[in-house]
């Protein structure tokens, strides 16, 4: 009887799971995008851009998710409505992703920044002996090496941003956490309903792991042929 209750909301479960999922990769895309430039900016002999880069880093480390999420949630439409003049309610989806893409972005630049670091100097005083330019460098020679010796640790943060998503229930956003709470209520089911979600959340954490652990030893053999 309590397993056709949850096969019952299996429909709503997996749209919930949708907006999980659709929410990380989004704020794994923009996080990165926004964590190279920021890791640009702090290896740059600019020291404006560099001082602005770590102050962005060290702020965003140093206060609890679940704040920026609240942050965001009534920030964003303030925002818009200063730049457009009318009040626009955003939603909890689109406040929760650029809270995330923000928040993660100063990780992934610390993870992208030592990434960086580790690329022999002499490769960028052979990409300038080519005639190459400073962003022809970056963009062919080091941040492809950087990504791809970083790639674990970037997948690996994207999984802590997965287990995350749960926090969205602050701001009322239905994704499959909250959607697997709000039926569990419903139902009277509660335990159930969680420990159902927990077992979706360690499978995909778990799996996610396992193929992070495998390229780390694809990567340790590569480099040391």
């Amino acid at each position: 009887m309590e397993f056709n209750s949850l096969i019952d909301a299996l429909p709503a479960l997996l749209e919930g799971l949708q907006v999980t999922l659709k929410l990380m990769v989004m704020a794994v895309m923009g996080g990165i995008v926004i964590g190279t430039m920021l890791a640009l900016f702090r290896l740059s002999n600019n020291r404006i851009l560099s001082l602005s880069a770590s102050v962005y880093v060290g702020y965003f480390r140093s206060i609890p998710l679940l704040l920026v999420i609240s942050w965001f949630y009534f920030l964003v439409p303030m925002i818009i409505e200063w730049m457009t003049g009318k009040p626009e309610p955003v939603g909890p989806f689109i406040s929760s992703l650029v809270a995330f893409t923000m928040f993660e972005a100063a990780y992934y630049c610390e993870i992208l920044r030592a990434g960086i670091q580790s690329i022999p100097k002499g490769q960028v005083s052979a990409a300038y002996a080519l005639g190459m330019n400073y962003r022809q460098t970056m963009r062919l020679v080091i941040l492809p090496q950087a990504f791809r010796k970083m790639a674990p640790l970037l997948l690996q943060q994207s999984i802590i941003l997965f287990q995350d998503t749960a926090l969205v229930y602050a701001v009322g956003l239905m994704d499959f956490l909250n959607t697997a709470r709000s039926r569990g209520d419903i139902t009277g089911e509660l335990p159930l309903f969680l420990l159902s979600a927990g077992a979706v959340y360690f499978v995909i954490s778990f799996t996610a792991s396992r193929v992070v652990m495998h390229l780390q030893k694809k990567l340790a053999i590569a480099q040391a042929h």
